[in-house]
């Protein structure tokens, strides 16, 4: 798709705002973004005079399409709380492209979500980095898997102590992932022997998953809110050597110079909710702030559907007015979750080579004012606010696009 989007305040969010810049885009990608860029002949044209244009937002941790709204049971997909260890679970099985909850994404200016399977088990599953409009999960797919999803604390202890079996302390988490990994690396020696000889190998898919984390290739998202339980966190990747994401961090800010001499970035969130629990009893819109004037790596989710989606923008807004920088804000619902979850090399800035995920905005979207009027997924338009709606283009009936 080849569009040009002219006279805008462009913001790339890791270069300097541009006023009255253009970005390009060429066959769904971002090629040249600038004052003076010169747009060809036959490449529609977008004036955003008084708007603002962004990358579009990058949720890195929410439950779209595996948790649907308005289904009840038929819609919830997020746990198989069958197993402690889910590991060769996948979010991209269970994800419905027609859940609601991908049209509310493009109204609040998200255009990327990583999907991640829930907190019920130690070890939950793969999760998937997918663009929020398409028909199917391999249109929108943008990477599978991105990282491999665990969870400390409350819930595991609570799905597995109501059905009496283990674990059901924090003590029983910790060991379930800990045997889980050790498994892994027995297995991953046994396979090198048996390869070593020639010999045939039963593969094991929860294990092959492990190993992978083992080895480097795939990220450890650990749900934890208590700042105890995210020094376990940094315990078990310590014992193992995996790269470890904090997801959630509620506490992070009560260890956030631990955090950040270890360089462990922090998705944290979601900030709108009440106490409910236990671990949330710190749950601040300060928090965010003290964590990256601490010098943490910062990304801000909605956990949605437990905040709508389309709130992102408006958390990283009320976590400036409690102290947040408004320019690591930006980068918290862009850059930094894109860069975090491994996903830079596509989505989360206006930069050549990207995907050409653009962002109209009537203004300043940290102005709780502003809205996304245009939504361009690798430039095609997608979403558009216009007399008081917004629409978004039906991606099973694609003909009037150009499809």
């Amino acid at each position: 798709m080849n569009v040009a989007i002219i006279n805008g305040q462009v913001v790339p969010v890791d270069g300097d705002p541009i006023d009255g810049g253009t970005v390009l885009i060429r066959d769904g990608k971002i090629a040249a973004v600038g004052r003076d860029v010169e747009v060809p002949s036959g490449v529609r044209v977008v004036d955003a005079a008084g708007r603002w244009v962004l990358p579009g937002f990058v949720e890195a941790h929410g439950h779209l399409g595996v948790h649907e709204e308005s289904e009840g049971w038929a819609g919830q997909d997020t746990n198989e709380m069958t197993d402690p260890n889910g590991a060769r679970l996948r979010a991209l099985d269970a994800i419905n492209p027609a859940d609601l909850g991908f049209a509310d994404a493009l109204s609040g200016g998200v255009t990327t979500a990583v999907i991640k399977p829930g907190s019920g088990n130690p070890i939950g599953g793969q999760t998937v980095a997918v663009k929020c409009w398409g028909r199917t999960v391999e249109e929108m797919l943008v990477r599978e898997p991105v990282s491999v999803k665990s969870a400390l604390g409350e819930n595991p202890k609570r799905v597995y102590g109501d059905q009496k079996k283990l674990p059901s302390t924090r003590q029983g988490v910790a060991a379930v992932i800990r045997d889980a990994l050790m498994k892994a690396q027995d297995y991953k020696a046994k396979r090198a022997a048996a390869v070593a000889e020639g010999k045939p190998f039963d593969r094991d898919g929860t294990l092959e998953v492990l190993v992978r984390v083992l080895d480097g290739e795939l990220p450890w998202c650990q749900h934890t809110h208590r700042a105890d339980d995210i020094a376990t966190a940094l315990r078990l990747a310590n014992e193992f050597g995996y790269r470890v994401i904090i997801n959630h961090g509620t506490e992070g800010h009560l260890i956030a110079d631990v955090l950040a001499a270890r360089n462990i970035p922090v998705i944290i969130g979601p900030l709108f909710t009440s106490r409910s629990k236990v671990e949330l009893r710190h749950r601040s819109l300060r928090n965010p702030g003290i964590l990256a004037r601490a010098g943490v790596e910062l990304a801000i989710t909605t956990d949605h559907p437990v905040v709508p989606i389309h709130f992102l923008v408006h958390q990283a807004t009320l976590a400036v007015k409690e102290g947040l920088d408004p320019e690591v804000a930006l980068r918290s619902i862009t850059v930094n979750p894109a860069r975090i979850m491994g996903i830079d090399d596509r989505v989360g800035a206006l930069r050549p080579g990207l995907d050409g995920d653009v962002v109209i905005w009537s203004g300043d979207p940290l102005d709780i004012m502003s809205r996304a009027l245009q939504v361009f997924v690798s430039g095609r338009e997608v979403y558009t606010y216009a007399d008081g709606e917004g629409v978004v283009s039906d991606p099973y009936y694609r003909e009037s696009q150009g499809a």
